[in-house]
């Protein structure tokens, strides 16, 4: 097959796709480009980056192209429905991220506890700023709500019951036996927002929605924590910058914004803010996995 990669893969599985036979190219086309440049292959493998549309897929029509795979668990940056309708095939690779995300989100829990990221900013300002840091806490004991049970969510229920966290979860599906298997149970989301010490954020694009909201936000305890490495639309940045200044929310770990590359420097910037540019997936034990999740999908396609 004629294969694009327009956001970067692993180099292994890459040069493994050649020794298939495959003819692959390399190369990242801006919005109004890619729609002509998907005619002439028979898959695409993209990222976050490249955003397939509708408009796209309609350029694409009476090409070659079959198949179109997100190296990355979310399918949000691509028009799903409308490709298959079109006889595209949509895959993901969802698998191979979830211990890298989950260890993200875990990191800026840490942070945010202890300070991390404000503290190691103000000594490479040269200042010692001990008093200003030296009420922080302890994550062992806490209550932390997931919000999204997937397999990310669930990786990072595993490492916060390993720390001695108490786990509650809100999900629209319940994986059948993990309550007893994880010791943490379910609840409603309500329940979540109410019981929560830090709450972390795995679900997809919901569309416009803001879970995180100023009406979602005065449910939640006072002094909460909240980490963000899913979708940056599903919050309401406005309304968790203002409940970090009034210290209803204490900190926020995000790794996801409502725009990116993020121009919002008041939210990113705050002192009460360990941040990210949303580099979840970005270990090299995720990009292999998840190149090899690719091969496995371009080796099984049409049989």
């Amino acid at each position: 097959m004629k294969i694009l990669v327009t956001d970067g893969m692993d180099r292994t599985a890459l040069e493994q796709l050649k020794k298939d036979g495959h003819e692959v190219a390399e190369q990242f086309y801006p919005p109004e480009a890619l729609g002509q440049a998907l005619r002439g292959v028979d898959a695409v493998v993209v990222r976050s980056a490249t955003k397939i549309r509708a408009s796209h897929i309609d350029e694409a029509k009476g090409g070659q192209l079959r198949l179109i795979i997100r190296a990355g668990v979310g399918v949000d940056n691509i028009d799903v429905k409308y490709a298959e309708n079109a006889g595209i095939t949509v895959k993901n690779t969802p698998r191979a991220s979830s211990n890298s995300v989950a260890e993200l989100a875990m990191g800026h829990m840490f942070s945010c506890a202890r300070f991390l990221s404000a503290a190691g900013h103000t000594m490479r300002e040269g200042r010692w700023e001990k008093k200003a840091y030296g009420n922080g806490f302890e994550l062992n004991g806490k209550t932390l709500g997931i919000i999204g049970f997937g397999r990310i969510g669930q990786s990072l229920g595993r490492m916060a019951r390993g720390i001695g966290m108490e786990v509650i979860a809100q999900d629209i599906f319940h994986v059948p036996g993990i309550e007893e298997q994880m010791g943490m149970k379910y609840v409603e989301l309500d329940s979540l927002f109410a019981q929560a010490d830090l709450i972390s954020l795995h679900t997809p694009s919901l569309n416009g929605v803001k879970l995180i909201c100023k009406e979602n936000i005065e449910k939640m305890k006072d002094g909460v924590v909240f980490i963000n490495t899913s979708r940056g639309d599903n919050v309401n940045e406005a309304d968790l910058l203002e409940a970090l200044e009034s210290g209803k929310i204490r900190a926020a770990g995000l790794d996801v914004y409502a725009d990116e590359p993020s121009n919002n420097h008041a939210l990113y910037s705050h002192p009460h803010v360990s941040c990210t540019p949303h580099v979840g997936a970005s270990t090299k034990e995720a990009q292999q996995r998840i190149g090899a999740e690719i091969l496995e999908i371009i080796r099984n396609f049409g049989k």
